[in-house]
């Protein structure tokens, strides 16, 4: 049962069943939250925590239609829920809110790739262009995931810099940590296949290797009707299609020793708003080839082989530095771990109630 007045309800309609990024986030982040007594509005059941029901049909689970259902739900049924409860503030941990509906709200941005990148005859651009932007402007505050993010919101959607505050995500230290397992003959790679995540081009760099028949690529990551049929005709079409491995979605439990045995992650995405594979890789001790665009330099520090995402020879050359020389992988695994360090949900709960706490 919920409390009859709750001052700080942070909504978790969105989690699913199967968490990847943004549920991800929410789950790490709200136990740091506590000290702020939150209420959770959530149809999933968290024993030591304040809930509020609310329907289970609001997730991506349910696709479109889900996505509808919350929406609906979060304009005309949130602020009643809001109201009954005398609260102070909502905590979104996505960029979704009540318009024009008398709550007070802080949201969580994790990027604005589909502003960035848009797609022709996207059903949601109305959603990216014109719902997220004046969620935005009318929020007490905005946090997000990276400087970048941030330069992209005030780009994007005009918000003053006073208003938005980058944390830094975090990642499971007791999950994702060095397992001292010998290295296998795999490159990896970790996420979904749409364009900007520059499949095409890691799959066109393992073409160049000199001795990449020693070699296997490995594409971790949901399968996408979309585009992963276009990625295996290019691999195809390169003869690569007994050393490339599409693996679809790897359950969590299986993620640490995969990032652990192989050679290194292969992340020169496009953009990203954090790119939380490069952390949890340099948190395995595994060698790290990522972007030196957006937030990817902003995680990786210094700790990884930062390439020009748009030149095959770089990613191509990065790899081949990287499985043909020992002290190469062994210097960027100190230097991984030594990095991942200074990240934790601890951390980025502390610093997400701080800012939470001065507007309740």
């Amino acid at each position: 049962m919920a409390n009859p007045q709750s001052n700080l309800l942070i909504n978790l309609s969105f989690l699913i069943s199967k968490p990847t990024g943004l549920a991800i986030y929410a789950k790490n982040l709200f136990p740091h939250l506590k000290s702020l007594n939150p209420t959770l509005l959530t149809a999933q059941e968290f024993s030591d925590s304040t809930c509020y029901k609310i329907p289970s049909n609001l997730t991506p689970e349910q696709g479109s239609k889900g996505h509808i259902n919350r929406l609906l739900w979060t304009q005309t049924q949130l602020p009643k829920i809001y109201k009954q409860l005398k609260s102070q503030l909502l905590f979104s941990p996505i960029p979704e809110a009540p318009l024009f509906a008398g709550c007070r709200y802080i949201v969580t941005v994790h990027d604005l790739i589909a502003l960035r990148f848009p797609r022709r005859f996207d059903p949601l651009t109305p959603y990216h262009r014109y719902y997220i932007p004046q969620v935005l402007r009318q929020a007490q505050h905005v946090i997000c995931d990276s400087e970048a993010t941030a330069k992209d919101i005030v780009n994007f959607c005009q918000i003053p810099t006073s208003l938005i505050t980058p944390i830094l995500p975090g990642y499971d230290a007791s999950f994702f940590r060095f397992l001292d397992l010998p290295t296998s003959n795999y490159f990896l790679y970790m996420g979904r296949h749409n364009p900007y995540k520059n499949l095409e081009r890691i799959i066109a760099a393992f073409a160049t290797l000199p001795s990449s028949g020693e070699y296997e690529l490995w594409i971790a990551g949901s399968e996408d009707k979309r585009y992963t049929p276009l990625l295996k005709a290019q691999v195809q079409a390169l003869g690569l299609v007994d050393r490339v491995k599409f693996l679809d979605y790897i359950p969590p439990a299986d993620l640490p020793k995969v990032i652990n045995q192989a050679i290194a992650l292969v992340f020169p995405s496009l953009w990203e708003g954090f790119g939380l594979p490069v952390l949890e890789a340099m948190a395995c001790g595994t060698p790290v080839i990522t972007s030196n665009l957006s937030s990817m330099p902003e995680v990786a520090g210094g700790a990884a082989f930062l390439v020009n995402p748009y030149s095959v020879g770089e990613i191509g050359e990065a790899m081949g530095a990287i499985a043909g020389d020992g002290k190469v992988r062994s210097h960027l695994r100190g230097l991984g771990l030594a990095r991942a360090k200074q990240f934790s949900w601890e951390k980025t709960g502390g610093e997400t109630a701080t800012i939470l706490d001065r507007y309740l």
